[in-house]
């Protein structure tokens, strides 16, 4: 790729992104506000500007990964403006489907492509190059998305036109927060019936019964390791998007979700939302009074 990429939003996300986008040789250019990011994007050899004037000055070719509608709208907004026709933003954020669609919309008239692109597998995913890419768009656009994130990704898939992307991770979101529901029940369940909760996680993760979740959220569940990956407050917005696509898609039952859903919401609202999102066990274990 010929041009930097750019890269806004240094967070648990965006840093390593950028690590592994220098570490296939490609010049990046990251957007820093406060010294503590500017110096770790200096520290892996990318070029810090403080502004998106300035960002727009260096490239033509834009990932995004900030945490809100509100946010991606606001920098696409002014990257609109800023940026030449012909011009790509990738967006790895999540956010809502029709948010995704009417960014794309405002983009396309001002002659920039925008591919909405949430991704699953989190800061590991992208160290180790397997990250899952949900991709929406048009198909020249995606083709150039694909290779702006090829450095991270472990499978890209063309989920559809501008915002299918998005629709596809609100339903991985859904699965995840249901399966960590799932899988509280089942370790309460193994504690509460006298049984090794380690040994039965480890013999679940031989049959049907596997999952990531299981695998990883599972093992923090056991060692009470809530520090955050994927926090409880970041989940709480997934949930919020997902009820909201399917009040707009016409689905008024969706019971598995709906229960670890309302956890998800009691949880943050009990202050833990800084937590990661394992700790949806600690609901369980409060109504239950069985603790790991």
């Amino acid at each position: 790729m010929s041009s930097p990429i750019g890269v806004v939003g240094l967070g648990n996300m965006g840093l390593p992104m950028v690590a592994r986008l220098m570490g296939a040789g490609h010049s990046v250019v990251a957007l820093a506000r406060n010294e503590t990011k500017a110096a770790a994007a200096r520290a892996l050899g990318a070029t810090v500007v403080g502004s998106l004037t300035e960002l727009a000055a260096l490239t033509n070719v834009i990932l995004l990964s900030v945490p809100s509608d509100a946010e991606v709208e606001e920098i696409t907004n002014s990257l609109g403006v800023l940026l030449p026709v012909g011009s790509l933003i990738v967006d790895t954020s999540t956010i809502s489907p029709s948010a995704a669609r009417r960014i794309a919309s405002a983009l396309a008239a001002k002659g920039v492509d925008f591919v909405d692109a949430p991704v699953s597998g989190g800061p590991v995913g992208i160290e180790q190059a397997t990250l899952a890419v949900m991709a929406g768009g048009q198909a020249g656009a995606l083709d150039r998305a694909a290779e702006v994130v090829a450095p991270f990704t472990g499978r890209f898939v063309r989920c559809g036109p501008s915002g299918s992307g998005q629709v596809a991770k609100a339903c991985n979101q859904l699965v995840v927060v249901t399966t960590l529901q799932v899988v509280s029940e089942a370790l309460v369940l193994a504690k509460a019936a006298g049984a090794d909760v380690s040994a039965v996680r480890e013999a679940l993760l031989g049959g049907f019964a596997a999952s990531r979740i299981l695998e990883l959220q599972g093992q923090r569940m056991i060692d009470r390791d809530f520090a955050p990956r994927g926090s409880v407050k970041m989940q709480r917005k997934d949930v919020h998007v997902i009820e909201d696509l399917a009040r707009q898609s016409g689905i008024t039952a969706l019971p598995a979700f709906n229960v670890a859903a309302a956890n998800v919401v009691r949880l943050d609202e009990n202050g833990g939302g800084g937590l990661d999102h394992s700790a949806l066990i600690t609901v369980l274990e409060q109504d239950t009074g069985v603790t790991l």
